[in-house]
């Protein structure tokens, strides 16, 4: 299906699941034939690019179970390329790994050696490594893209989402980002009562994972590096994440849009966006600049990313909360200075302008008002 089109290129990013080929080399001719339309629509590329998001080993060996990768014979006008992003349980240890080093106790005098043990950071160095070639491929090298994974609602989404924020600055407004999530995970089927695990006691289910926390963080990674970028604060990320759990919000219920229409969501539950965007300067970023067609490509280093404190250590009762930002909160308030400013001065406009028009009547001669009543028969 297709995810975004660029406006100059008309390069596209399309997505999808693994093709079905199987032990055998099973071959699907309208698959291919498809395949190919997306390819000749672009004229200015003699290939289509096709981003795996597995690695190759897990792609292999997923043709045991039915499934499997493009192979040459069948797509020979598209190039494959693996992007070494881990399963869902492969994250689902990592998390629990940096779950255990931020609570109950931080042990500083291990800090780093414990945190690099839990791959945490390696995963979200993947991921954005991943999205960053997608972005590339289709802005830098004018190439239409096919991003997949095994299912194409997890790996697929974090990369399509990812690269669609780099290069397009409406989904790096609160609006846009709202109108992301929506399409890119909840209406393409990212399995969110299975990933969190929504009303299941069984904290082993081998079904969940943090793949939208994922999906965050590396946001989160990129509006540090882009301070000024994004229209949202980290505020609006963390509302995000805590609602992905309380259940509060219809939002991020139920695996599918199937379900979710089936137990009339929409009718019997309220959006979490009705909240964000009621209040939307609690979420607003005081040092955004808007700025059009400006793609944004992170670097994605290990010595350039960090672990979001605010969020995964924040609760913990030993770690000293934070002081606000000295300087942002001293913007908001110079800002709500400015806000009132301008208040008051459209007040005094109007008030002169309604002293200049009752000046102007009084002093009209009787002639002068006589004429702005005739009435022409």
């Amino acid at each position: 299906v297709l995810s975004w089109i660029h406006p100059e290129t008309q390069a596209v990013i399309m997505r999808c699941s693994q093709p079905l080929v199987g032990m055998s080399g099973k071959r699907n001719k309208d698959d291919e034939r498809y395949l190919d339309i997306i390819r000749e629509a672009n004229r200015q590329i003699s290939k289509l690019t096709i981003y795996d998001a597995r690695p190759n080993v897990n792609a292999v060996a997923n043709k045991a179970t039915g499934g499997g990768y493009e192979g040459e014979d069948a797509y020979p006008n598209a190039e494959l390329f693996f992007l070494d992003i881990h399963n869902i349980h492969v994250m689902r240890e990592s998390l629990k790994k940096l779950k255990d080093i931020v609570y109950p106790n931080v042990e500083e005098s291990h800090w780093l050696s414990s945190l690099e043990s839990t791959h945490w950071l390696e995963h979200i160095k993947l991921v954005l490594t991943g999205a960053i070639q997608v972005a590339d491929k289709v802005s830098s090298g004018r190439s239409s893209v096919l991003v997949h994974c095994s299912d194409g609602w997890d790996r697929t989404a974090q990369l399509t989402s990812l690269a669609m924020l780099m290069l397009d600055s409406y989904y790096r407004t609160i609006e846009g980002f709202e109108v992301l999530v929506q399409k890119e995970w909840i209406s393409f089927g990212h399995k969110f009562a299975s990933r969190i695990g929504h009303g299941d006691k069984n904290h082993a289910d081998a079904d969940r994972s943090p793949i939208f926390l994922q999906f965050i963080d590396c946001v989160w990674q990129m509006s540090k590096q882009f301070p000024t970028a994004f229209e949202f604060n980290e505020q609006f990320l963390i509302t995000i994440l805590d609602h992905l759990y309380s259940c509060r919000f219809g939002t991020f219920l139920y695996n599918s849009e199937s379900l979710r229409g089936k137990e009339k969501v929409t009718e019997k539950t309220l959006s979490l966006w009705s909240l964000i965007n009621s209040e939307k300067s609690k979420y607003t970023n005081p040092f955004y600049t808007k700025e059009l067609n400006r793609a944004l490509y992170p670097v994605a280093s290990m010595r350039h990313l960090e672990l979001w404190v605010h969020y995964y250590i924040r609760w913990n009762p030993r770690i000293r909360q934070q002081q606000p930002n000295p300087v942002e909160q001293r913007y908001m308030e110079l800002l709500a200075l400015r806000d009132d400013y301008m208040r008051r001065l459209e007040e005094l406009q109007i008030t002169n302008n309604s002293k200049i028009s009752n000046s102007s009547a009084s002093s009209a001669s009787p002639s002068q008002m006589m004429s702005q009543v005739q009435t022409h028969f």
